[in-house]
């Protein structure tokens, strides 16, 4: 790959960063804080949360075997997706090639950043060719996006593939594993060490039952890592998020509980609405959710809501002509969305 520098916008590579109050001690047991003109009153929330929640990382370093210098922390994913284009493409000179259909957010981030995105459409089993995903790159590329499982097909992108953009291409590639936790494909956050130009995105939306919380993760070299926290906000991640995430990974068997329920629920849904007269085909899924072509999605949708229930129309996403896509609910959920189908006409 090339060097980080080569790969890192010149003037963020120069930057200088913001130096908060609370970057600029340590070792010391503080009891006294008169450095960020905080309010004295209203404890805990009158005082700046720790800029690099370094407690919040020593609890997901052993969870996700990596070190707690290959994590950086985000309001959403959404903030590490941003800060790839804000750290690496230049506007209007630089590009980045994705897969297409995938999560949105991708082409968002490029066009606020003024960067060319570029898409390579996914082939009739929603998989991607590695062969072709390069030769849409030039020499200002300097990004691929990748999401698996992928949203809104739902399948795993082939591993090999992946594998071998990491080993061909000369700039970064980002692999989005919002939804891994529903899968059974081996992560590629144990390949960190061996690909520098990896970046794995996670999330604490979805298996993790934290979406209102606003929590994203980003994993890669330590490298990478410093260079997003040089351009971050300096309070990026709340008190409160913090706080709830601590939490939450205490215990992380409820969470495989959750997992398997879901995944329980996938199996019945799926197989309940393979059933019904609207559908017409089930895509296979490794996440929580399944796209689905139905007779008439607009229609359909429409009923849905019509009903109180929402679903998400597809149709007019690449590749995704009359589906819907169906995020797996509580048993009670998704027997209100069967019933409300069967007695669809």
């Amino acid at each position: 790959m090339k060097t980080l520098k080569e790969l890192t916008r010149p003037n963020v590579w120069a930057l200088k960063p913001y130096s908060s109050a609370r970057d600029e001690y340590s070792g010391v047991e503080a009891s006294v804080f008169l450095d960020a003109n905080e309010n004295p009153y209203h404890a805990p929330f009158n005082r700046y949360p720790d800029p690099l929640q370094k407690e919040l990382k020593s609890l997901i370093s052993p969870l996700k075997q990596v070190r707690e210098e290959q994590i950086f922390l985000g309001n959403g994913s959404d903030e590490a997706i941003d800060l790839v284009f804000r750290a690496f493409c230049t506007p209007s000179v630089d590009n980045v090639v994705a897969i297409d259909p995938t999560y949105g957010m991708y082409q968002v981030c490029a066009e606020v950043n003024d960067v060319e995105y570029r898409k390579v459409l996914l082939d009739e089993h929603y998989q991607f060719s590695a062969e072709k995903l390069l030769a849409a790159t030039d020499d200002h590329t300097k990004a691929i996006f990748l999401c698996s499982p992928n949203n809104p097909t739902g399948n795993n992108l082939c591993r090999g593939e992946i594998e071998s953009l990491l080993h061909s291409f000369d700039g970064l590639v980002i692999v989005d594993e919002a939804y891994a936790d529903f899968s059974s494909e081996r992560s590629f956050l144990l390949d960190l060490d061996k690909y520098p130009n990896l970046i794995v995105l996670q999330t604490f939306s979805k298996a993790w039952g934290c979406a209102a919380i606003r929590l994203g993760m980003a994993f890669a070299c330590p490298q990478i890592i410093g260079l997003f926290n040089k351009i971050k906000y300096p309070y990026n991640v709340n008190l409160l998020t913090q706080q709830e995430a601590i939490s939450l990974l205490q215990d992380p068997v409820k969470v495989q509980d959750w997992i398997r329920i879901l995944l329980q629920e996938r199996t019945r849904l799926m197989d309940e609405f393979s059933k019904l007269s609207c559908c017409e085909t089930i895509y296979p899924t490794d996440a929580n959710f399944f796209l689905t072509k139905v007779t008439d999605a607009k229609k359909i949708y429409e009923y849905l809501v019509s009903k109180g229930i929402i679903v998400r129309n597809r149709t007019h996403v690449a590749l995704c002509g009359n589906c819907l896509r169906i995020t797996i609910g509580t048993s009670e959920e998704n027997d209100t969305l069967l019933e409300a189908l069967k007695g669809w006409v």
